[in-house]
């Protein structure tokens, strides 16, 4: 595991950025990369954990050695649950059981490296600010974000009849319309309210929030939003897609 003189000086910002790569490896593992995930992590093969890098990569892995280890353990064994349990459910085991790990990693640099109360509280603050790897891998953050959002079934609605537009290049026009052409009242109401609801959409497989200057691709079997830059997909290659089917579904339908 990565430690030591590399974390040597700590700040809450530099845990924060450890914090956020290490999730978005693991993020990485149990959206876009989940297919391979679920084939490392073999019943048949002994303890085995899900381990998240500073660097945004993962690796499944046999426990550190060292005892006791220079890192917070993440949950051993997510291996032997694999076959016994509904996949998404597996799944959302593990993001339960990152999420849990996360927190430990960071607390135990803020411990080492001596934040006191008011560091701690601001760290704290910062990772709350994020969704879960559990609310992102099931799903429940946009849920949350939708019931917030007064125009959600609007815009839910005006999404599955038009899959062409729902993918991606729909949430940014109204964004990058704005500054370059004026609009009339109508318009302006609706590119708020357009605003207002993507302003807080999640990427399915970063989980972080909708952003004005990057393009954004929908689902359009689980309906979840995902930069293009996370999935592969260019606004070109987007024009010629019927139907865009994230890695996740992707992998589902060729299991089943």
């Amino acid at each position: 595991m990565d430690g030591g003189p590399p974390y040597n000086p700590r700040t809450v910002e530099e845990v924060f950025r450890d914090f956020k790569g290490r999730r978005a490896g693991m993020i990485k593992a149990l959206t876009t990369d989940v297919e391979e995930f679920y084939q490392q992590c073999d019943p048949d093969k002994e303890n085995l954990c899900l381990y998240g890098f500073p660097s945004e990569q993962w690796e499944v892995n046999l426990p550190a050695e060292e005892v006791p280890p220079e890192l917070p353990e993440p949950a051993l064994g997510i291996n032997f649950a694999r076959d016994g349990m509904q996949e998404k459910d597996w799944l959302s085991l593990v993001a339960v059981h990152s999420d849990a790990w996360l927190l430990a990693v960071a607390f135990y640099f803020g411990a080492r490296f001596g934040f006191d109360k008011a560091d701690r509280k601001r760290l704290f603050n910062m990772i709350n600010d994020l969704p879960t790897i559990f609310e992102v891998v099931t799903g429940t953050a946009k849920k949350q974000v939708k019931e917030k959002s007064s125009v959600s079934n609007h815009s839910s609605n005006k999404s599955k009849s038009n899959s062409k537009n729902q993918r991606g290049p729909e949430p940014p026009q109204g964004k990058y319309s704005k500054p370059m052409q004026a609009k009339d009242d109508d318009d302006e109401g609706l590119d708020e309210e357009e605003e207002e609801e993507h302003g807080e959409t999640l990427c399915g497989a970063c989980g972080e929030n909708y952003a004005s200057d990057e393009f954004w691709i929908c689902c359009d079997i689980c309906e979840k939003w995902f930069h293009g830059k996370c999935v592969k997909i260019t606004p070109a290659r987007a024009e010629h897609i019927k139907q865009y089917k994230c890695p996740s579904c992707s992998n589902k339908r060729a299991r089943a």
